[in-house]
């Protein structure tokens, strides 16, 4: 867990409580000595360039999100080859249930960042860390419900509980059906279309990030993600054999052991609900953003703190909810349930393992960058999959063709583009940000 987080824990004074508690009222004394304070570092911050300052700013956030990409790559990579692996080779099929033990595997994800904080922090007694810890996460989770980074005193004196609720079970529903509907055409419909009308998400993501983020119609983003898209189509239609593709909900299609394209039940139905889960994927990202990220200036360790909070909150609402359509499911005959057993139970926890890494990554990228972003990367897998592919021992191995490496390059280079229109619309939006605030209050960074 990067260092930057252990700042936003005060110091302690002699009697083990905070000096400044993130929420709560000051005595006069402490105000004029706030007041003292703010008026000294006012006029430290004029002395700056806002333009530089914007720039360490949105390099130090971007220098994060590199990182996490870094770590998602990997770990999607990982989920695709076990998940494709143990659907076309060890035939263990029960779609729903592998929804239910992905999604529910995100509850680890805030047990384990407590994990890394308490070793950055054992010097400090348990009772004051844990008080700290969650007194971040309310004041946070406050900036998220009244998208401020300085909630008035009226707001703090009420807790975000109710609202966090409300939106676990808003977007985790989101999530689940996008993820659900990966998982109901891909038996019906050929595993190219799977990943071609998969992979428009980034598109929607785009769509919707202009009428619920007021995201700014930029022709370079535009053109971007168009050429992410042709370079998917490339890659799912320029082989006979279908590419490896990973569902960000866990599942695996395609590869040579794929079931050959006329074998598909019925392509049109399919190809329509894969197109209504792409359209659903891009919603729930933009969605997730919009309702569960803190603000733009928020320090990017609280960010990235909270958005493991979140996606523990998912985990915990898919385990103790959704298990509900399973006996229905069993009892018609949709789908047995059954654990996976020997080596698909090992295949299983990897993939399991992987994917709650990986959606982890993905929820802070989005955090610290955009859904459409974080959207399109996510398409770099495709690339890196066909490579792991040519690298693995036979029988597992599989050739990089031509078509994998024209599409690989263009998703590539759309990503590049992306990242770039990318990086400048936060360098813009911050230095704004920095000349309107004068005095440095519109930002949340603390280090």
């Amino acid at each position: 867990m990067p260092s930057d987080l252990r700042p936003e824990l005060e110091e302690e004074r002699g009697d083990g409580r905070a000096l400044s508690p993130l929420l709560g009222h000051k005595t006069a004394d402490e105000g004029a000595d706030m007041q003292s304070v703010g008026r000294r570092s006012t006029h430290t911050f004029h002395e700056r360039d806002p333009e530089s300052q914007a720039k360490y700013e949105t390099r130090k956030r971007y220098t994060y999100a590199a990182i996490f990409l870094a770590l998602s790559l990997v770990s999607f990579t990982v989920q695709t080859e076990t998940a494709v692996y143990i659907q076309h080779q060890l035939k263990w099929e029960k779609p729903y249930c592998m929804l239910y033990m992905t999604h529910g595997s995100w509850i680890i994800l805030w047990p384990v960042q407590l994990l890394l904080l308490r070793l950055q922090n054992l010097s400090q007694p348990w009772p004051t860390f844990w008080r700290r810890h969650t007194q971040i996460l309310r004041q946070t989770a406050l900036m998220v419900q009244h998208r401020t980074l300085h909630p008035s005193v009226r707001q703090s004196q009420t807790s975000p509980v109710r609202y966090m609720v409300k939106m676990t079970a808003f977007v985790t529903s989101a999530l689940t059906v996008a993820g659900g509907s990966w998982y109901l055409a891909v038996n019906l419909t050929t595993a190219s279309d799977l990943t071609a009308i998969y992979n428009c998400s980034a598109f929607f993501a785009y769509a919707f990030s202009i009428p619920l983020l007021a995201e700014k119609v930029r022709m370079s983003k535009v053109v971007a993600v168009a050429i992410a898209i042709v370079g998917v189509f490339v890659v799912a239609y320029g082989d006979k054999a279908p590419a490896k593709h990973g569902n960000k909900s866990g599942g695996g299609a395609g590869g040579d052991k794929a079931p050959p394209s006329h074998e598909a039940e019925n392509r049109a139905l399919g190809n329509i609900i894969i197109g209504v889960g792409s359209v659903l994927y891009g919603f729930y990202e933009v969605l997730y953003k919009k309702l569960a990220c803190p603000p733009d200036g928020c320090s990017p360790g609280r960010g990235m703190m909270f958005a493991n909070t979140f996606g523990s909150l998912i985990g915990a609402f898919t385990l103790s909810v959704l298990w509900i359509p399973m006996p229905f499911l069993h009892y018609f005959g949709w789908e047995e349930f059954g654990l996976p057993q020997g080596e698909a139970a090992w295949m299983m926890a990897i993939s399991v393992v992987a994917n709650a890494t990986f959606s982890g990554s993905f929820l802070i990228l989005i955090s610290l960058t955009s859904p459409v972003l974080s959207s399109v990367a996510a398409l770099l897998t495709i690339f890196i999959v066909a490579l792991v592919d040519q690298l693995l021992p036979p029988p597992l191995n599989s050739p990089l063709t031509p078509a994998a490496m024209v599409g690989g390059v263009l998703i590539i280079g759309a990503f590049l583009l992306l990242s770039w229109a990318t990086y400048q619309e936060m360098d813009e939006e911050r230095r704004k940000r920095l000349e309107e605030a004068g005095s440095g209050s519109g930002s949340d960074e603390d280090d």
